[in-house]
């Protein structure tokens, strides 16, 4: 994990951050951050990185911003004239990640406990089609009016929503609330970015870029733990009604430094078009999966087509402007990889969705041994992040990625073993999700080294932007699949220790088909994932 110091070497800086685009990478591969949460960062001429859709026009005011910021050399973020700020961002980045982890725990209970489980892939989902517009919006709201009103505003959404699913009656109001939260988790991933741009002096942003991904760590490991005993003891809705308090005070702190960065500029060059098109794909997704819902429970024909027809319209065209061409078809060099990040994430995350449920359901571990047996993954994740980054191995990267595709394939295929009563559930789990782990480490942290490769230096922004939509698609897609696979096969009526001897004495009945579909299906896209890596190398030049 990189240290919260600035590199000491020049050039080393100047290798992080002129030619990292996409800022918002830091986080998208922080170990155990849930791919599509991350921000979309685009490059001004200075080096910085901004948001989507950032007009030229108001990259005047981010420099500005940074004159007002420049520290002597001995200064570091933990300095004096920074040290509120950093402990502000890193709390905030901290919250948003021990909720990521909390979720995975709690959800299971939560689900049962509103009789939602057909609904449980849409709580995931809907934060990731939620926060896909979201980003977009803040995006072009920081550029015309400075970070300050998007990140708080996407702060108390965050928090309306924790309290929305926290106090909800039924499992559609849940699913609202998670939606909610996924509006302010957008606005805020990208406003954060923003203020790191205008706060910080160039020579200090590495270290504020890496202690985003250093705020993923303890959550991590210690989010299932707490998440687990406050679902166990007090109640699971306790679980999002305690988080929105923990907020108040990172905000108090850093409020005073952030009021001191210089606002956007008004200016009538607001990409428009972005927006439009981050709402009709946010708008398609949404109609899709409750198509897939609807048709698992035998509904009408037309509460079936209709949604799924008006889902495609706004999806599909829409999906093809914000990606490059070639991407579905798996084009060699560029497109193979932004169509292998959203195929990595959306795999894992598909699998991973189920596995907490799975141990609950089938197996009767409580809800903090089902959210710990996935703590290792976060660990082992930065493990393959700091392998593939070994200068040593940089010409063997596409092979690097396509072992970790075979791994992840393996890990989502191995959690599947916990369904036979023989088998020590919790371990299995635990070890699959070791190597599972490592794997997206050396595949997500690969793919944005070779985007950078790939890209030209003026195309370098709307590739990252096009890397970070692959990345939440893959989410909202495979997630919903994997949703509509589990309650088409009877998953939708588990109950807790379904699978149990105890409670087959009593007639329950649980439904393990429908989780090895799941992880079984998972597997299978993992392994596509595998074959893409193999176009991953563009094809050289005639006579090259």
């Amino acid at each position: 994990m990189a240290a919260l110091d600035p590199p000491d070497d020049p050039a080393a800086e100047s290798a992080v951050v002129p030619d990292a685009p996409a800022a918002a990478a830091a986080w998208a591969d922080a170990p155990g951050a849930t791919p599509g949460r991350t921000a979309v960062a685009h490059v001004d001429e200075a080096g910085g990185s901004l948001p989507p859709g950032t007009a030229s026009a108001s990259r005047p005011a981010v420099r500005r911003g940074r004159a007002r910021r420049a520290a002597p050399d001995g200064d570091s973020v933990l300095s004096r004239p920074f040290r509120a700020l950093t402990f502000g961002i890193v709390s905030v980045v901290s919250l948003i990640a021990f909720e990521a982890s909390a979720v995975n725990t709690a959800l299971p209970v939560a689900a049962q406990a509103l009789d939602g489980i057909p609904l449980y892939a849409f709580a995931f989902s809907g934060y990731f089609t939620a926060s896909l517009f979201a980003m977009a919006l803040s995006g072009e709201w920081c550029d015309r009016r400075g970070p300050l009103a998007p990140l708080f505003s996407g702060i108390a959404a965050f928090g309306a929503g924790l309290v929305v699913s926290g106090a909800a009656p039924n499992m559609w109001t849940f699913v609202g609330g998670r939606g909610l939260q996924g509006i302010g988790g957008g606005l805020v991933s990208v406003a954060l970015y923003v203020v790191v741009g205008r706060a910080y002096p160039e020579r200090l942003r590495p270290a504020v870029l890496a202690a985003f991904s250093a705020a993923w760590v303890l959550p991590v490991i210690v989010g299932p733990l707490v998440a687990g005993t406050v679902t166990e003891q007090l109640g699971w809705r306790w679980v999002f009604l305690a988080i929105p308090v923990l907020i108040l005070l990172p905000l108090a702190v850093m409020l005073p430094a952030l009021r001191g960065l210089p606002g956007g500029e008004r200016t009538s060059a607001v990409n428009r078009r972005r927006i439009a098109l981050a709402l009709a794909v946010a708008a398609g997704a949404g109609l899709l999966q409750y198509a897939g819902q609807a048709s698992s429970h035998d509904g009408a024909v037309w509460t079936v087509l209709v949604p799924a027809v008006a889902g495609l319209a706004l999806l599909v065209p829409c999906v093809l402007r914000l990606l490059p061409r070639g991407t579905f078809r798996a084009a060699r060099g560029l497109p193979a990889v932004i169509l292998l990040r959203g195929i990595a994430a959306g795999s894992f995350l598909g699998g991973e969705t189920f596995v907490p449920l799975m141990l609950v359901t089938e197996r009767g571990l409580s809800a903090t041994l089902a959210g710990l047996s996935l703590t290792g993954g976060g660990l082992t994740w930065a493990l393959g992040s700091y392998v593939q980054a070994r200068a040593r191995l940089e010409p063997h990267r596409e092979r690097l990625m396509t072992l970790g595709m075979v791994l992840i394939a393996l890990a989502i295929a191995a959690a599947g073993l916990a369904l036979v009563d023989t088998v020590p559930a919790w371990s299995v789990v635990a070890v699959s999700w070791l190597v599972g782990g490592f794997g997206m480490g050396l595949t997500i942290s690969s793919g944005s080294v070779l985007l950078l490769k790939l890209s030209k230096p003026a195309d370098a922004g709307s590739n990252s932007a096009s890397l970070q939509v692959s990345d939440a698609l893959g989410n909202i897609a495979l997630v919903g699949a994997s949703g509509v696979i589990f309650v088409g096969l009877g998953g939708g009526s588990v109950a807790a220790g379904a699978h149990s001897a105890a409670s087959a004495a009593a007639g329950g009945t649980g439904h393990p088909e429908a989780f090895a579909a799941v992880f079984l299906a998972m597997a299978a896209v993992a392994l596509f994932g595998a074959y893409v890596t193999t176009r991953l190398r563009p094809v050289p030049p005639h006579g090259g």
